[in-house]
């Protein structure tokens, strides 16, 4: 359910200043679930107008149908067209949405939707790409992969690219493999890596964050798996991480603090994306085991 197997399965500044201090004290949980979807997922955003993307299922094990859902909670269906599987990752303040499809081929390519276009984004000689996010300034972050499905089995590497059409691929120093989550506003790059030699993060991951060239390594404490579904321009960071039972949860990273937070009653929680007025979305599973989307608010 981690971020980087979905392929499968600020521009206000001032009034981004003033929420920067909000304090979590009075949080609030919304479920979010696809009208008649056996499967609901938010996997990105809100942008500051509200407006979450994510993934549903029809039935259970089904093929991935992307849907944005306004704050007034309306949806949208994004799927793009001949794809076999759509999975929309952001959506910017402009409304523009980006995310990942599988052809009829299986092969994993990044798209680009802006005023009703789609835009197909491949590294360039990658068996296999996603793109992650979109800031509002338009420049992307994304994965390429060591096989054409870019599926679990396969080695993931980030790259960046520029408003002029410039890739940049990177890894953290020492990791066999990586994926990028977002790209702020400010360039600040929200990812995660592994170390081991398997494909990325299948067993061990830790989340990183790359600023103006520096790294800094989140690892929840006493974790054994930590992912970083996404951040924000405050360098704030909110991902999953496995405690030492098995377990899911939520967690929110802030200049080396880290706060672990669960959906109400949910068996497994993971955060996949925080906005400038610190407003968090994710994922979780139910008692029941039926997986939903929600929306935390401050």
């Amino acid at each position: 359910m981690f971020k980087i197997f979905r392929p499968l399965a600020i521009c206000v500044i001032g009034a981004a200043f003033t929420a920067s201090s909000i304090a979590w004290a009075h949080t609030t949980y919304t479920q979010v679930d696809y009208p008649g979807a056996a499967l609901t997922e938010i996997v990105g955003g809100p942008n500051l107008q509200g407006t979450s993307v994510g993934i549903y299922e029809l039935t259970s094990g089904g093929a991935n149908h992307g849907f944005a859902r306004t704050a007034n909670g309306a949806f949208t269906a994004v799927d793009v067209p001949g794809a076999t599987s759509t999975t929309p990752n952001f959506i910017n303040l402009q409304g523009v949405i980006v995310g990942t499809y599988l052809d009829s081929a299986g092969t994993s390519h990044g798209f680009v939707l802006n005023g009703g276009r789609y835009t197909t984004v491949n590294y360039p000689g990658a068996l296999g790409s996603g793109v992650s996010s979109i800031n509002d300034l338009g420049e992307l972050s994304g994965f390429y992969c060591s096989d054409a499905a870019c599926d679990t089995s396969a080695t993931f590497h980030s790259f960046v690219l520029s408003r002029s059409g410039v890739f940049t691929s990177f890894d953290p120093p020492g990791a066999t493999g990586s994926e990028t989550s977002t790209v702020s506003l400010l360039g600040v790059v929200a990812g995660s890596y592994d170390t081991l030699s398997e494909p990325t993060c299948s067993t061990q991951c830790d989340g990183y964050l790359l600023a103006h060239g520096n790294y800094t390594t989140i690892t929840y404490p006493g974790s054994s798996f930590t992912f970083a579904g996404g951040g924000n321009v405050w360098n704030t960071v909110v991902g999953i991480y496995v405690d030492a039972a098995g377990n899911g949860h939520g967690y929110i990273w802030s200049a080396g603090s880290y706060t672990s937070f669960d959906y109400p009653g949910a068996s497994f929680t993971e955060a996949s994306g925080i906005n400038a007025l610190n407003v968090i979305v994710g994922i979780f599973v139910d008692s029941s085991g039926n997986v939903h989307g929600f929306i935390r608010t401050p």
